[in-house]
């Protein structure tokens, strides 16, 4: 069981980009909380000098697109605690790790740093807004808390940990502030009130708009139909809402060509995915009243149902087949996430040798300068993330050894091998992944089944043995 809660990192009053990375950074990789650093992985950077990548990011943004720091936020962290005493803080970190690569979907430079000064281990995950290519920023977005959670919830199941299956937004953090209730996006918003303005048959198009402005929506006029609602920033173009909002469909509505039919909004999951079964006497004994009861039977007999459908199925007759199928395809997706895993971290490895590498060449000529300056301090803060740089390329060669540092070719070959071989094996993982929670969740469903019907035989045993 893991919690979770992801918060933007704002940049500090009176205070530097570069010093509110170095003190967040730092704070993060305390050697007294990582145990001197052995609990600490990195994707795309450098750990010890992951504050001057991330600023180096930020200055290369600016110069690629031209575009200056629109907000104070400087980085993004996910703080993911576990139950005391279910995972090592290998194992935590392993989870952290991949938590933050699915997350990212690879596109932006993180560290993962477990604290186990606390009875429970917790990771503290950075990652860098700007993109690896500098090119794009994280935007932060409705429902960020809520997915946080499900992936994190996910990565639990795949390693066989428990999950919270109600969890309640705690008070204060982002979580409380976004709204767990909050389904709706502003796409959808926008989609219900088109609904209802069509339910009301304007004549024209125009009087269509007025209906929409009359509801509280800005329209932008022009080839593509945009509106701006409350709350929202930008404006959402028609076209922009799929099937059947587009500026000609709304107008064949209007006209009476055709016929609207109002989006379903996917807020529920679909009733022909296997769930876990509900134990419905222990949320009784929570508080949960008879409403509840009679949805969770519901719910239980349709679970039932899908699960008795599956095994037919894959023919899976009997609880022994079932539980060597369990760890057949938990083996399967193990030996392809280790896989994976191994290349990830090789790949990982290059990317900083090969950072190093041209990031000493760019900032050779500075270092040379500040060293004939005399060691300038004033010239040091001017450059200080070029030195940064500098440094800690000089200190990854060093630990290679001087003949040892390859060229940039011959670890861009390595990287494309080693790229090409994930990729083949990222799809067999996928539908590994998907078999798994399948015949887990089943496995779990089958299991509780047995354990009920075990009870009942006891009871009607005892019943028989009372009999006068």
């Amino acid at each position: 069981m893991a919690t979770t809660r992801l918060i933007p990192m704002h940049q500090n009053k009176g205070k530097t980009v570069s010093q509110c990375l170095t003190d967040r950074t730092e704070y993060a990789k305390n050697p007294n909380k990582t145990a001197d650093g052995e609990f600490i992985s990195a994707y795309e950077c450098d750990p010890a000098t992951v504050d001057a990548e991330f600023l180096a990011a930020k200055r290369i943004y600016v110069d690629r697109t031209g575009r200056s720091q629109q907000s104070d936020v400087i980085a993004y962290q996910v703080r993911q605690s576990f139950r005391p005493g279910e995972v090592t803080p290998e194992e935590a970190n392993k989870m952290g790790y991949e938590f933050a690569m699915r997350w990212t979907k690879g596109k932006h430079a993180f560290i993962v740093a477990t604290h186990v000064d606390k009875a429970h281990i917790h990771n503290h995950i950075i990652y860098n807004s700007t993109t690896l290519d500098c090119t794009k920023k994280f935007r932060n977005f409705l429902g960020s808390t809520n997915a946080v959670r499900k992936l994190s919830d996910a990565i639990c199941m795949e390693h066989r940990l428990s999950v919270i299956l109600n969890p309640q937004p705690s008070r204060g953090h982002y979580g409380k502030w976004l709204g767990e209730q909050k389904h709706h996006t502003f796409s959808d918003r926008l989609r219900q009130t088109i609904d209802v303005a069509l339910k009301q048959k304007p004549k024209d198009f125009e009087y269509f708009l007025m209906l929409m402005e009359s509801a509280g929506y800005e329209v932008k006029r022009g080839a593509h139909i945009a509106f701006k609602g409350s709350g929202q920033q930008r404006f959402i173009r028609l076209r922009s809402l799929g099937e059947g909002y587009s500026a000609d469909e709304i107008c064949e509505v209007i006209v009476g060509k055709k016929l609207h039919i109002p989006h379903k909004t996917a807020t529920a999951r679909s009733d022909k995915q296997i769930n876990l079964l509900v134990d419905i006497q222990t949320k009784l004994q929570a508080g949960k009243g008879p409403g509840y009861e009679r949805w969770a039977k519901t719910f239980n007999l349709k679970q039932m149902a899908h699960t008795f459908n599956y095994l037919s199925e894959k023919n899976l007759l009997s609880y022994e087949i079932l539980s060597e199928k369990a760890a057949e395809v938990s083996a399967r997706y193990h030996a392809l996430s280790a896989q994976i895993k191994t290349a990830e971290k090789r790949m990982a490895e290059i990317a900083v040798l090969r950072t190093h590498i041209i990031n000493y060449s760019k900032t050779r000529d500075v270092y040379v300068t500040y060293r004939k300056a005399g060691y300038s301090k004033k010239f040091y803060e001017e450059h200080t993330a070029d030195l940064l740089l500098h440094k800690a390329a000089k200190q990854a060669f060093d630990a290679l050894g001087a003949n040892k540092v390859p060229t940039v070719k011959s670890l861009n070959m390595e990287y494309a091998e080693l790229l090409s071989a994930k990729k083949k094996a990222f799809t067999e993982y996928t539908n590994a992944r998907t078999e798994m929670r399948k015949v887990l969740i089943v496995k779990a469903n089958v299991g509780i089944i047995l354990e009920q019907d075990k009870n009942k035989d006891a009871v009607m045993r005892k019943k028989v043995i009372e009999r006068p």
